[in-house]
């Protein structure tokens, strides 16, 4: 069947209008620049204290460094995303860098995360540390053992896993190892508190559904605020300071909430994305 030329300029404008839309989703969370889309909070710290400037831009690169710090002391960080987001792919390109710091707990080494669905991080008390959220860990390699990366961690939540309710404090992805200081590029795609993917070079590395308030592997916060059995619906997005030096180059994100209610769309923009 032949098209008419009208008939192929509507497709025509339709898809310059879709790729338009797709790249205009783009989010730099991160502009290489500064931090003043970021708010900070570190265990033992006051709100929006950066203590010991932990996190810094140098070089069109976020770092998290300790070389102000006498000793690690259990100090946790997060580095918050001024707003929150529901529906998204979130990419993150990260290393990490030299030594570990003083007092740095050993499963600390080489350790950092990407925290989904946080709550408000002045909601936090002064001593708690980590945000009640569901956190994307990143690991590298020790040389020594395998570790895989974007597994997840639970602190103060829980997820479904195979359809199950899934208990235990952090669960491994099949990621392969990835040793040294090398660049990693790692990609989550969250759909509210439907199901969360954890995507390494294109691959799913681990999917899990449902998460929800609940569950320990979380001190000092405000029992108000950890309400179990609250699905995690939305959330803010940050990035930790966990003892070794780490090294963030993007931080982006694709807001999808535009698409959610149209299957359609939304599977449309993700298999154009997914493929950037």
């Amino acid at each position: 069947m032949k098209l008419k030329p009208i008939a192929l300029l509507l497709l025509f404008t339709a898809f310059v209008s879709f790729n338009a839309c797709a790249q205009k989703g783009w989010i730099n969370l991160f502009n290489g620049k500064d931090l003043k889309d970021w708010n900070v909070k570190i265990s033992k710290h006051d709100y929006k204290d950066n203590y010991a400037n932990t996190f810094r831009v140098e070089n069109g690169v976020m770092k998290v460094s300790y070389d102000g710090y006498q000793e690690f002391d259990q100090q946790y960080g997060h580095i918050f995303y001024k707003k929150p987001f529901s529906s998204y792919l979130l990419k993150v390109t990260y290393r990490f860098v030299g030594e570990q710091a003083k007092g740095g707990e050993g499963w600390a080494t080489r350790n950092s995360g990407a925290m989904l669905h946080c709550q408000d991080p002045a909601t936090m008390l002064k001593n708690q540390d980590f945000p009640i959220s569901v956190e994307a860990q990143i690991l590298g390699g020790d040389g020594e053992h395998e570790r895989h990366t974007s597994n997840v961690c639970t602190p103060g939540t829980l997820i479904n896993y195979n359809g199950k309710l899934f208990t235990p404090h952090c669960l491994d992805s099949k990621s392969k190892t990835y040793a040294g200081d090398q660049w990693v590029t790692a990609e989550f795609l969250v759909l509210g508190d439907s199901v969360i993917k954890h995507i390494i070079a294109g691959e799913v590395v681990l999917e899990y559904t449902k998460p929800q308030i609940g569950g320990g592997s979380v001190s000092n916060y405000d029992p108000k605020v950890k309400i179990d059995g609250t699905p995690l619906k939305s959330g803010y997005i940050s990035l930790q300071s966990e003892s070794h030096p780490i090294e963030f180059k993007t931080v982006k994100l694709f807001d999808l909430a535009p698409y959610t209610k149209d299957q359609t769309k939304l599977n449309k923009v993700l298999d154009k994305i997914l493929k950037e």
